[in-house]
């Protein structure tokens, strides 16, 4: 009898252990396998985004998604006979369903950190970006330092919430309880500054921009860039181990700004004719 408890407590400590090795193991696998040949079998990409992210890729009113990232996605694979398949999934969630293989790309305003480039891969840099502060004029809120004892927003997951954390004196020391609102999403945030249930949101100036341009009350919102902010780069994000699939969205990205696509794109959703294409 006593064996039986012996064997039945070594196999209840054992089962866990089994089933976290393997999981590992399959994370590692996933992380290392190169997928271009699976892509090209089941002749479809599945990219993953947030879906409010305008102008890169967002919901019109009937629900079609557009942007500046879904029009330069299709153009590359479309070189390919590739189908893109755009999956909305949660932004703080993001390398996780990278890792896990739900998706193969992550492409939608997606900023090139030497702490993401530790995990994932990256292309070539296609946009530039910069965090700012977006408030309301009434507030009277123009820079870092107005925002003392006030709250902030920023978006879960965002590469403002984690500037924020990187540097704390310059902006998140000065915050109501030192600490930031977390949102899913840049929409939800505003409904709070509209409500002045916050004073500020840290965000993307591409976002912060074309959001501004496109409300009735436009005119109400103040925009601040800090010097102390360096400017970034937008690339799309992929696993270590898909070097081919890396090779062909940076050949495809070049081609498109050799025959002026790119230069199209951008002047269609930033009104400039820019043809930025460099190293991540």
């Amino acid at each position: 009898m006593k064996r039986v408890k012996i064997w039945f407590l070594l196999m209840v400590l054992l089962v866990p252990m089994l089933v976290l090795s393997g999981c590992q193991s399959v994370t590692k696998k996933s992380d290392s396998a190169d997928t271009w040949a699976r892509i090209q079998r089941r002749g479809k990409v599945i990219i993953g985004l947030d879906d409010s992210f305008v102008p890169m890729g967002f919901r019109q009113k009937n629900g079609k998604l557009v942007g500046y990232d879904v029009d330069l996605a299709r153009a590359v694979f479309k070189q390919y006979g590739i189908k893109v398949d755009f999956q909305t999934i949660d932004w703080s969630m993001k390398e996780t369903e990278l890792r896990n293989g739900t998706i193969d790309l992550i492409w939608n305003g997606y900023t090139v950190t030497p702490a993401r480039s530790k995990k994932i891969a990256f292309s070539l840099a296609y946009q530039q970006n910069q965090q700012i502060l977006v408030t309301k004029k009434e507030s009277n809120i123009n820079n870092f330092k107005d925002m003392q004892g006030k709250t902030l927003g920023v978006q879960n997951g965002s590469t403002g919430s984690s500037v924020l954390d990187e540097k704390p004196t310059l902006l998140k020391n000065r915050l109501k309880d030192k600490k930031a609102v977390l949102y899913d999403t840049f929409p939800e945030a505003f409904i709070d500054l509209n409500a002045n249930r916050i004073q500020g949101i840290l965000m993307d100036k591409v976002y912060a921009e074309y959001y501004i341009k496109h409300q009735p009350d436009g005119n109400d919102y103040s925009t601040y860039m800090s010097k102390d902010i360096t400017a970034e780069n937008f690339a799309v994000g992929m696993r270590k181990g898909d070097t081919t699939l890396r090779k062909k969205v940076n050949s495809g990205l070049r081609q498109l700004q050799q025959n002026g696509q790119l230069k199209k794109i951008n002047e269609k959703w930033f009104g400039e004719p820019s043809n930025f294409l460099g190293q991540p």
